[in-house]
């Protein structure tokens, strides 16, 4: 019969089995019963009783005195050989210089001399480890770097410019892409910085030190904002070039840095005064900047948030024809990822995804994995995945389900309940109402260990990410979901407090709002993958725009920031904050001047003509050649993107003219392979 087994309980089934291929694997440091010292292993049956019987007398040729000894070391190695469980080195082992000697007098008599008792002594007692090692910890050998005469900074600088280099060429509407080596498959064609900077691996280390730095602002321009990473590169470029020629003619460094980090703060604030909230008719723009000047994508992008709502959730898919197309279906969000990486499905995107599954909701905490055996036995008769939403799980019954999902035995998920307290409740239910789930918690009488399949819910497609979790139902209980959303509505109307109604808004645009699916098209598998990134970004920042607002684009905003810098210095502490306001101040024209350096113009001369317009909207528009009011022409960015842009590249650009000393691994020579011993050229084979 099948055995399910859970830790230490064992339970007979004769259908299922969570691990049907398990094997019992015997424990290897199982201790044998100690023989005394005065006893051999070998041994003679007398009756049921053992007697031991005295190697030495066992044999006739034993009884000569000058061989005993030989044949005691001997019977003591085979001892050795099945009691010791690890390997001894001889480097650490005593020998025994009376068993050593009696092998080298009378290793003639047995084939088994090779089998020396200088590594395995007579007893497991005698075996005695040298408390003075010789082994040896070998560790790398570092290299390092002062900046006594600027040679340290100087190549971290090499290695941030040759970064920028690269990923600038991306930057604006006339940006060109960049061919990434593939060693496996075709190889990629990008114009998205986060994805070209990723790529970057320098030859030097101190260079490639530096190009890490800016990656730095790069990645976490991506994460926060979901586009702007070569406009963060571009400008912690512009911060450190600035910052070394200051700092190399003898500046302070960490007061520079402070007057840098103090006005990049101050011009957050500058920023925000200068946004606006973004209409209906501008999210399209915002998308097609960011994807390019593609208003076939922004266009969809917009199609796309008017139909689930600006809050509502629009998720990206490889399409299988040439043609984008949209759709919408019912669906959930929250911000609750899994909680074990081994549940992921799909290691490229880091991402679990299971279709016709199975929800199984929990209102407190799961400790013991026998709690869920008739849950899981049932998932794999019936073979259908499961998604277990819990208050959380703890560690032995989590190693349970991804010990089992390793082996293929369970299609399985987990992920902590969304919210908190009495919310985390509410959202329960109304993923309970979306499934058609119940609820198991103690205060209804329901048990977790006599729950089955009757308890579950049913999702047409479940995707979990490190961070998010997307729930779309079937539509089998929309009459339910119409009836729960009349009822937040009502709780709404009794809210007093206005955190209270933003909540409950939130749970009627998850539980209604849906999941709009864009599906993207292309011709090549490369083509596809280009394509799709920047729809990415252009999704990212349309989501920002409707977080934060907008202002203009095309680089201008942050040319126009340099206008506030002045004012912002006379609140810093000394002179040398005011030099480092000031390499902010030039530092904001880097990414307007490379706009136009990619689209063929001279950047120095663009910067001072869109200066010497008092329009704030006025600006050069890189995609027609012309200058003009940039949000009439549609030119826009998300204000969170150009927020996170400045304070990501003011921090790196800090902790780079900080940086005095740079210690790297010394790189040990690659061995010379050896010689082919069975090589047999010139002998005619």
């Amino acid at each position: 019969m099948d055995r399910v087994q859970v830790d230490s309980v064992t339970r007979q089934d004769s259908s299922a089995s969570l691990n049907p291929t398990a094997e019992i694997v015997p424990d290897l440091h199982e201790r044998k019963p100690p023989i005394k010292p005065h006893q051999s292993p070998f041994r003679r049956l007398a009756g049921s009783r053992s007697t031991t019987v005295d190697p030495a007398r066992a044999s006739p040729i034993c009884s000569n005195p000058e061989t005993r000894p030989f044949f005691k070391a001997m019977a003591a190695t085979f001892y050795a050989m099945s009691t010791v469980g690890a390997i001894a080195s001889p480097s650490n082992v005593r020998p025994n210089k009376k068993l050593l000697a009696s092998k080298q007098k009378f290793s003639q008599f047995s084939s088994f001399s090779s089998i020396s008792p200088i590594a395995i002594s007579s007893r497991r007692q005698s075996l005695c480890y040298s408390r003075r090692s010789n082994s040896k910890i070998n560790a790398m050998a570092k290299e390092l770097y002062f900046n006594k005469d600027g040679s340290a900074i100087k190549k971290l600088q090499t290695g941030v410019n040759k970064l920028a280099n690269l990923v600038g060429v991306t930057l604006g509407p006339k940006g060109r892409n960049v061919v990434l080596e593939s060693k496996y498959g075709s190889p990629k064609i990008v114009n998205d910085g986060v994805t070209v900077a990723k790529e970057v691996e320098l030859e030097d280390p101190v260079e490639n030190i530096g190009a890490k730095l800016v990656r730095q602002a790069a990645a976490k321009t991506n994460d926060l904002a979901g586009d702007g990473t070569t406009t963060s590169v571009v400008l912690a470029q512009g911060l450190i070039a600035e910052g070394v020629k200051v700092v190399a003619a003898g500046a302070n460094p960490v007061q520079i840095t402070r007057g840098i980090e103090k006005t990049a703060k101050a011009l957050v604030t500058e920023l925000k005064k200068m946004s606006k909230e973004v209409e209906d008719s501008e999210l399209a723009d915002v998308a097609a900047v960011s994807a390019g000047n593609d208003y076939e994508i922004g266009n969809m992008i917009a199609e796309a948030m008017s139909k689930v709502g600006r809050k509502g959730v629009v998720t990206l898919e490889e399409g299988k024809s040439a043609e984008n197309n949209l759709y919408v279906v019912e669906g959930m969000q929250f911000d609750r990822g899994y909680i074990s990486p081994y549940f992921v499905t799909d290691s490229e995107k880091m991402t679990a995804e299971y279709e016709n599954c199975k929800l199984l909701l929990v209102d407190k905490k799961i400790t013991n994995a026998r709690d869920l055996i008739n849950v899981l036995e049932d998932a794999i008769r019936g073979g259908y995945p499961v998604v277990i939403i819990a208050e959380d799980i703890e560690q032995e019954a989590l190693a349970t389900l991804v010990v089992n999902k390793l082996r293929g035995s369970l299609k399985i998920a987990a992920l902590k309940a969304p919210g908190f307290g009495d919310r985390k409740s509410q959202y329960l239910d109304d993923i309970a109402i979306l499934t058609g789930a119940t609820v198991i918690r103690d205060e209804v009488g329901l048990s977790l260990d006599k729950a089955g399949k009757e308890v579950l819910g049913t999702a047409a497609k479940v995707v979990l990410t490190k961070d998010s979790t997307t729930i779309v139902g079937d539509g089998s209980t929309q009459e339910e979901v119409t009836k729960r959303v009349a009822q937040i509505k009502n709780l709404i109307e009794a809210a007093e407090q206005e955190y209270e109604k933003e909540k409950l808004n939130e749970r009627i645009a998850k539980l209604s709002g849906g999941v709009a699916v864009i599906q993207v098209g292309a011709q090549t598998e490369t083509e596809l993958k280009e394509k799709k990134l920047r729809v990415e970004d252009a999704l990212n920042a349309t989501k920002a725009a409707v977080e934060e607002g907008i202002v203009v684009g095309g680089g201008c905003t942050l040319l126009r920031l340099a206008s506030k810098v002045d004012a912002i210095k006379e609140t810093l502490d000394n002179d040398e904050q005011k030099v480092g306001a000031d390499i902010v101040k030039r530092a904001l024209s880097y990414p307007l001047k490379l706009i136009a350096k990619n689209a063929g113009v001279n950047g120095s001369v663009v910067t001072e003509k869109v200066l010497a317009s008092d329009n704030f909207k006025y600006g050069y528009n890189a995609a027609t050649g012309k200058y003009e009011d940039l949000m009439a022409a549609g030119i826009i960015d998300p204000t969170k993107v150009v927020r996170c842009c400045l304070e990501h590249a003011a921090s790196v650009a800090k902790t780079f003219l900080t940086s005095d000393v740079v210690v790297v691994d010394i790189k040990e020579p690659e061995p010379v392979p050896a010689g082919n011993p069975m090589d047999n050229s010139g002998y005619g084979y």
